[in-house]
């Protein structure tokens, strides 16, 4: 064999089981998922991996065993950040023994499911996650034994739904509140087109009548700063209340902002809370009130949801609710 040949071959499994010093049905094993080995084997078999710079024959391995090791994510381009669901997502992936192809697709529902079933296509993956919906009856199209699974927490224009629709840490919230003494809410909803909302909006009025509270309004709003300082700033003095519940961060910010222009202290006046818990909740002052959503958990429940399709394994699950209420600064007791 020239000098030339044998620099460009690829490394073999056995090759990598040598130099672990272990057998190649463990290094397979490996490849497969990480899981169930001990520390001290997976640092050789890492070490092993890196000095010969190892890398799967996915194509022969796929002729071998029709499996690819590869998964695809498919995501709606629009004005919607999904980096911190990717990372779960991809994360579990990961763990599972499988790496990821993320796939940005432009446009509707149907130009989406033309797309999915042109990756299902090629055979080049063996399941795919959508993040968004593919139009009703696409499973009749999929090539035999094609995995999808349809994440269920955003509709056709990335809104969320399903879970992160749930408004009960919204009643944790007045309840909360309650305790600190405030009987006299405001609350500037999000855009109404979306699920989540809507039901702030009436888990907040559910909440009024149910604890005999005062309410001085519900304020439509767009998920804006303007919309939050605009409820608060438009308020005459006699119908200020002593807690504003806004519908996300920067609506509570844009109402501590209105709040300051007349003068008045928060928490020492008003009480504020969000929704999001925004990075920059913790530096605002005050710190903001909030409810994190741990949009991490959510793309990861949705890939092994996917893997458990394909492989029938589970793995664990991530820990706590995907929505928890974060006391901070902004909000306090009661002025009296």
């Amino acid at each position: 064999m020239t000098e030339r040949s044998t620099a460009t071959r690829r490394p073999t499994i056995k090759e990598v089981a040598r130099l672990a010093g272990v057998s190649h049905q463990t290094v397979s094993r490996y490849l497969r998922s990480r899981n169930g080995l001990k520390p001290d084997t997976l640092a050789r078999i890492d070490a092993a991996v890196s000095e010969l710079n190892y890398r799967p024959n996915l194509v022969a391995r796929s002729m071998r065993t029709r499996r690819t090791g590869r998964l695809a994510i498919l995501l709606p381009t629009v004005a919607f950040n999904p980096a911190r669901m990717l990372h779960g997502a991809t994360e579990a992936a990961h763990e599972g023994g499988f790496s990821v192809e993320v796939v940005s697709v432009i446009g509707d529902t149907g130009t989406r499911t033309e797309r999915m079933l042109e990756i299902a296509g090629t055979g080049q993956v063996e399941g795919i996650l959508a993040l968004a919906p593919l139009s009703p009856g696409f499973e009749d199209h999929l090539p035999h034994g094609e995995t999808i699974v349809v994440a269920p927490d955003f509709d056709d224009e990335m809104r969320g739904i399903g879970e992160l629709a749930d408004a009960s840490p919204l009643v944790e919230l007045m309840e909360g509140l309650v305790e600190f003494g405030h009987r006299r809410f405001l609350h500037v909803a999000g855009n109404l087109q979306f699920a989540s909302a809507r039901a702030r909006k009436a888990a907040y009025l559910e909440t009024i009548e149910r604890l005999g509270l005062e309410s001085a309004g519900a304020v439509d709003g767009d998920w804006s700063g303007k919309s939050g300082y605009d409820a608060v700033h438009s308020l005459p003095d006699e119908a200020l209340p002593t807690a504003v519940v806004a519908a996300n961060d920067v609506v509570a910010a844009g109402a501590i902002r209105a709040l300051i222009d007349r003068g008045l202290d928060v928490p020492g006046q008003v009480s504020v809370t969000g929704w999001d818990n925004n990075e920059v909740c913790q530096y605002l002052p005050p710190a903001l009130t909030s409810v994190e959503v741990d949009l991490e958990s959510l793309g990861r429940n949705a890939m092994l949801s996917l893997i458990k399709s394909i492989s029938g394994r589970d793995l664990e699950p991530p820990p706590g609710p995907l929505q928890r209420v974060v006391w901070r600064e902004s909000t306090g007791p009661a002025h009296r």
